[in-house]
């Protein structure tokens, strides 16, 4: 993962009294786009609700405030807004409350926004939550971003399904996660897996050797086996884990068919969103123009992480 030179940004301050205000300027967003509620305390906590937006303020709100949201990450495009919206309030807090601020949810999106910066693009962890910058500095490599205009919704979608099934599957290999396991120790319980669950089991640890694979080849500089990895993944995602849609796979298939590309993926959380394709500079516009007869794309470069502006 990378951060993208799409900004989430909050601005704000502490207020009195104990109501909270927060305003979203994104139109993307579900209505209403202001939202007043009470500071939460032991005797009554803040509850989920409508809108959607406004739960991840909620989740991690520590001080009473009043805030404006803009963005533009697109919603439900696989580019991870509600990582970047989850991180821009926690950047946020932070100044209004340093050390207060905190709440539960994945890490690796929120690692890559906070631990990332300028032309480094990925992040890769272990158990013990170590993370590895690994350069992308080449000026010769552009990285493509296709919208397949296919918005997917990660709450209303299968990835609860598909989290549930690899829980099962590392259970059954008597792992704690699936991290832990490797391909020999899968197909040494093939019979004990039904199908469905053995290749989401089988995608998941081989995204983990593609990783520390990956990461390795853009260390040598061989873009060219980093791309077939890319390719690989995308492929395991359509196939064993079944989370891709015709959309992103026919915009991954016109990308490999442009003279430049190294490789091709689908990214985020899959059923809608966009693709991510690395290729030479030079071919870009060949790149945009090939795709453009369905999708419009626009290139980009790693960029910085969560921090505090000043104005």
């Amino acid at each position: 993962p990378m951060a993208l030179p799409m900004v989430t940004v909050i601005v704000g301050s502490k207020t009195s009294g104990q109501k909270c205000c927060v305003v979203t300027q994104t139109e993307a967003a579900d209505e209403p786009r202001v939202v007043h509620f009470d500071l939460p305390n032991e005797l009554a906590p803040l509850l989920r609700g409508q809108p959607n937006w406004a739960n991840y303020e909620k989740g991690s709100c520590t001080a009473l405030q009043i805030a404006v949201i803009a963005s533009s990450v697109p919603l439900g495009g696989g580019l991870s807004s509600s990582a970047s919206l989850e991180v821009a309030v926690y950047t946020f807090l932070q100044q209004l409350c340093p050390g207060r601020s905190s709440f539960l949810c994945c890490i690796l999106l929120q690692f890559v926004y906070i631990l990332v910066f300028y032309y480094f693009c990925v992040i890769v962890f272990n158990l013990s939550l170590e993370a590895t910058a690994v350069p992308l500095a080449d000026p010769g490599l552009v990285i493509l971003i296709t919208n397949s205009n296919v918005r997917h919704s990660l709450t209303g979608s299968e990835y609860p399904t598909r989290r549930k099934q690899c829980e099962e599957a590392a259970a059954i290999l008597g792992k704690k996660s699936l991290r832990e396991a490797t391909l020999q120790d899968l197909e040494a319980a093939k019979d004990r897996l039904d199908g469905v669950t053995y290749h989401r089991a089988r995608h998941v640890i081989e995204k983990n050797e593609r990783t520390a694979q990956a990461a390795e080849a853009l260390k040598r500089g061989d873009y060219k086996e980093f791309g077939r990895l890319m390719v690989e993944s995308h492929n395991s995602l359509r196939d064993n884990y079944e989370v891709s849609c015709p959309e992103l796979d026919e915009l991954v298939a016109a990308a490999l068919e442009v003279d430049g590309v190294f490789g091709s993926r689908m990214t985020g959380g899959g059923f809608g969103g966009c693709t991510v394709t690395l290729l030479q500079a030079h071919a870009t516009e060949r790149a945009v123009k090939h795709i453009q007869k369905k999708y419009h794309g626009s290139p980009t470069t790693p960029s910085e992480g969560a921090h505090a502006l000043s104005l």
